[in-house]
Formats: structure tokens, sequence, C-alpha cells
């Protein structure tokens, strides 16, 4: 397999995966109300139906990588390693606005909790 196809197949198998897990945290919505977008389609790479967006008020990007990313998940054992809570981790770049990384359990919890308010 070309690495190109392999890294498009990557993808969409993480795309994949995201669409599995926000089913699983929203069984109330309908097959076909969270989609994962065919490869070089413009947007959302998730993408939500009226109704689960209602639930799910957020663009998801989703990205899957072999390398490039041990800095964030060095912060996070960092951050795991200080307490038995959940972690997070708070960053930026010069000049550019905050952004914060926790679990993708903790994320779910958190948008589940939001829905039911």
């Amino acid at each position: 397999m070309s690495r190109t196809k392999s890294a498009k197949q990557k993808g969409r198998l993480g795309q994949q995966e995201i669409r599995d897990m926000l089913y699983e945290t929203f069984p109330q919505l309908e097959e076909g109300d969270i989609k994962s977008a065919i490869m070089g389609e413009g947007g959302a790479d998730i993408q939500l139906s009226p109704a689960a967006n209602k639930l799910i008020p957020y663009s998801i990007e989703v990205k899957r990588r072999k390398s490039g990313m041990v800095t964030q998940y060095d912060w996070m054992e960092q951050a795991k390693s200080h307490s038995t809570d959940p972690p997070v981790v708070f960053f930026r770049a010069d000049r550019k606005p905050w952004l914060a990384i926790l679990p993708i359990e903790e994320y779910l919890k958190l948008l589940k909790g939001n829905a039911n308010a």
C-alpha cells in the first residue's frame, strides 16, 4: 500500500473510532446522525446532523499520527503523575490562544453532562 493510501486509511480509521465513541456516548442518536467525512472532502472530519449538533456543538477535526505528538503525551503523563484526578494540560504557543488536552473519556463525560443539563 502506498504511503498516501496508508495515511488516508489511518485517518479514516481514526475518524471512525471517534464516530463510534460519540455514538456510545449518545445512544439516542440514530444511524447516520454522526458521519466520518470522506477523505479529501472539505469541512469537519466528523459530520453531524442537526440532532447530533444539538448534543455535540463542536467542529471536530481528527488527527492520528505515528509521531510528532510525543511532547503532548509527555505533558499528560506529567499531569497524571501529580494526582489521581483526571489529567488536563493547558498550553499555548506565542500569540496563539490557549488550548486544553484531556483524555477523550473525560471530554465525553463533560459533553454528555452538558447535554443533560
